[in-house]
């Protein structure tokens, strides 16, 4: 049997989805308290510089995979108008959960489906737009996953990956000193649950930095891809235009 890492950890294939739902599992309810905390808010800027490069317009339809708490959901809902349509999908079903019932006290109610992005359910050529925020890296085939992202859009549609990146070098000590040392420490105390944290840690070291993810893109069937570092590479924006 293949096997793949979950963080540092080298498990089997067909095991790795189990393990990242169990992570969130634990943590989704506390989920968009400990984002706030662990990027200094920061989160939600990138967020918002991800939905001003989607451009998206009135009477599109998109697709947030991994949509999770619903942030860029509602971002999109607020853009594609009554003529539009966004669909808040996620693997993890506590995750999703979350996501629905917050959408649902700000007036939003979407359709929410429980999905995998390695087997997406919508027929090709579906999408004008589809983004996955920092939920590509939890992915067991990445490649596999990317393509089935590029299948659903619109000849000239828009792919969105906000993930984890490489950080730029003079920046590494004091990051991996934060990642490694305080960010469990921050999960103990916040959300009673160090070990998922330091997943996250070793899942973002684990993950294709800024041009290996650029090549994998490419590789999926998208014409033109571009990224943009964000504070220093932490995190990077990477587009890839369906052609």
């Amino acid at each position: 049997m293949s096997s793949t890492h979950f963080g540092f950890q080298s498990v089997d294939e067909s095991e790795k989805a189990r393990h990242v739902r169990g992570v969130f599992d634990s943590v989704a309810s506390k989920y968009d308290v400990m984002n706030d905390l662990m990027s200094a808010g920061l989160h939600r800027v990138w967020k918002a510089y991800t939905v001003q490069v989607a451009d998206i317009r009135e009477g599109h339809q998109v697709l947030d995979i991994a949509g999770g708490t619903g942030d860029l959901s509602m971002a999109f809902a607020k853009k594609v108008g009554s003529t539009g349509r966004v669909v808040h999908t996620d693997i993890n079903e506590a995750m999703l959960r979350t996501g629905r019932d917050r959408l649902l006290d700000k007036g939003l109610a979407l359709p929410t489906m429980v999905c995998d992005a390695e087997k997406l359910p919508f027929a090709d050529a579906s999408f004008d737009r589809v983004s996955v925020a920092f939920g590509l890296r939890n992915m067991t085939h990445k490649d596999v996953a990317l393509a089935e992202m590029c299948r659903v859009l619109k000849p000239g549609g828009k792919l969105l990956v906000l993930e984890f990146s490489k950080v730029a070098k003079p920046l590494e000590k004091a990051y991996d000193w934060y990642s490694f040392k305080v960010l469990p420490k921050l999960g103990q105390l916040v959300a009673g649950d160090d070990a998922s944290y330091r997943y996250l840690a070793e899942s973002i070291r684990m993950h294709p930095n800024q041009q290996d993810l650029k090549t994998m893109v490419q590789a999926a069937g998208f014409g033109h891809v571009d990224y943009h570092n964000l504070t220093g590479g932490m995190v990077a924006l990477h587009v890839g235009i369906k052609c």
